[in-house]
């Protein structure tokens, strides 16, 4: 390894340093924190050499690294930034049964959407994971065909998800309701003209983010290493090199079989692969601008048959209203900007149906993510496959590609399976279907624990470590900002790998989504990192 002249991870201007994590916090399983990064560091310095190497630490990637480890192969995941820095974090929070491509004629993937739902809810993180009731408005203008092919549409997803395996315990079937109590599950739709609603339910994620946090943890569990700030300078199909982007050191890398699994980057490290990248723009409202609804909302696009914006309601009393479906028409930035059309859009589908239309003074914070669509060559980003892809290239490189969060682990055993193959690893079968997450808890029964059910939604049988993290000092266990606790801030430091304010605020917590809240929020963090 070679050590820059610039700061080194003992330097006191060194982020790593700064945190608090290198206090020899209390182990748990799969404990991640800026000691346990140099001890990763240290080890593969001494030891370059591993079965499966992968590159990204968004849900693709952190779900091949807890594939292979737990095939019993040795794995280095290796994140440039921060774990569920990309797209991953910026979804709508929903774990989709596919209802949009049953639209499009695409049974496969709407089938393989239903069935790894019913994995996730029941299974691999049914403490992070919740049936969301969903509500699509049936106004006058709507025609009785129209309504009887959406009706159609939802009766299909019933029987999908029932042929997935996910019975009426897992996610309730849908169901025709009256105006009545359309109106009393979203209030604030416009009541003339509603002749009733169209209930149907889907997954929703208490945080994508912590999906992801999980899935890193779960893969250290089982002996992977997992190093963020530690970014590919090149890559082949049995090499790398990696920088630590921290200290400026490079560390050669040996690897059986390397995985690109960086999204909407892989084709930097894989110029064979030829990407299309779609941003997805949504809106943050606070609650009460839709009357606080007790069901998401579901409005279709005019003119489109597969196309819809979803108002979601949120824990933290705000809503997540998207998406778009815009081609990416300038280099991919780090982290995607909402552009105001793409505001203006969402806002003029949702008050189609609301009795009081939305304005911009409404909207309180916006994000937006890019999808690593495979470029097929032709048609709108929109009409693009959603399926995934695990692609060799010339030089061995294995990139996984597409799909969506929801398929994340049907993505990551394929990728596996390519790798194990093509390097004739010697590994175990998949897992992954019945392998259940740090914190996973069947819902309802996290454990004997007197906690706040909002820490159990986010940290299942961990929420009662969590709180402990509060023994010494219980005015961590106070609210800084969006009902998020210090104590919560020390746990993303001391176990979930971060090592500045944006990892605390931005990834761990979703604080950040609202520059009032990040603000107030700031000093907490800070503290927490021990600055």
């Amino acid at each position: 390894m070679t050590r820059s002249p610039a700061y080194g991870p003992g330097s006191s201007d060194s982020p790593a340093h700064r945190c608090r994590a290198l206090d020899s916090p209390a182990p748990r399983p799969g404990s991640l924190n800026a000691a346990q990064r140099q001890r990763s560091l240290d080890q593969l310095a001494r030891r370059p050499m591993v079965d499966v190497l992968v590159v990204g630490g968004g849900v693709t990637g952190t779900g091949i690294a807890l594939d292979a480890a737990s095939r019993g192969l040795s794995v280095l995941l290796a994140e440039r930034k921060d774990l569920a820095f990309g797209t991953s974090r910026w979804s709508s929070k929903l774990v989709h049964g596919g209802l949009r491509y049953l639209a499009s004629g695409d049974v496969a993937i709407a089938y393989e959407s239903a069935r790894e739902r019913g994995l996730l809810m029941s299974r691999t993180a049914p403490h992070l994971v919740h049936a969301l009731p969903m509500v699509l408005p049936v106004h006058q203008e709507v025609g009785h065909l129209r309504a009887a092919t959406t009706r159609t549409a939802f009766l299909l997803g019933d029987a999908l998800r029932l042929a997935a395996g996910a019975g009426a315990r897992t996610l309730p079937s849908s169901r025709r309701i009256s105006a009545a109590l359309t109106l009393a599950l979203a209030p604030a739709l416009r009541p003339a003209g509603l002749r009733g609603g169209q209930l149907s339910y889907d997954g929703q994620l208490a945080d994508d983010a912590r999906l992801v946090v999980a899935l890193a943890r779960t893969a250290a569990a089982y002996g992977a290493h997992v190093v963020t700030r530690c970014g590919a300078v090149e890559l082949t199909g049995n090499a790398a090199v990696l920088r630590d982007e921290l200290s400026g050191e490079t560390l050669e890398m040996g690897a059986r079989c390397v995985i690109n699994a960086t999204g909407v980057w892989a084709d930097t490290l894989a110029p064979g692969v030829r990407l299309r990248p779609s941003r997805g723009t949504h809106i943050v409202l606070p609650a009460s601008a839709l009357g606080h609804p007790r069901a998401a909302l579901t409005v279709p696009v005019p003119g489109e048959t597969n196309r819809f914006v979803f108002a979601l309601p949120q824990p933290d009393g705000r809503i997540y209203a998207g998406l778009t479906d815009e081609p990416l028409d300038t280099p991919v930035p780090d982290v995607p900007e909402a552009p105001e059309h793409d505001i203006v859009f969402l806002l003029e589908v949702l008050s189609r149906v609301l009795a009081t239309p939305l304005g911009r003074d409404d909207v309180i914070g916006a994000f937006a993510g890019l999808r690593p669509l495979l470029d097929s060559g032709t048609g709108r980003s929109a009409d693009l496959s959603r399926r995934h892809a695990v692609l060799t290239s010339a030089d061995g490189v294995i990139t996984a590609v597409g799909g969506k969060l929801t398929t994340y682990r049907a993505m990551a055993e394929d990728a596996v399976d390519a790798g194990v193959a093509r390097a004739g690893l010697s590994a175990g079968p998949c897992r992954t279907r019945s392998l259940p997450l740090i914190g996973a808890a069947p819902r309802g029964r996290p454990g004997a624990m007197n906690v706040p059910p909002r820490l159990i939604a986010r940290y299942g049988s961990e929420a009662g470590a969590v709180m402990a993290e509060a023994a010494h000092d219980p005015a961590l266990l106070d609210p800084v900002a969006a009902g998020v606790t210090g104590a919560e801030l020390r746990w993303a430091v001391r176990h979930e790998g971060a090592l500045d304010e944006a990892d605390v605020l931005d990834r761990r917590t979703r604080i950040g989504l609202v520059p009032g809240d990040r603000e107030r929020a700031l000093p907490a963090a800070r503290a927490a990192l021990g600055n």
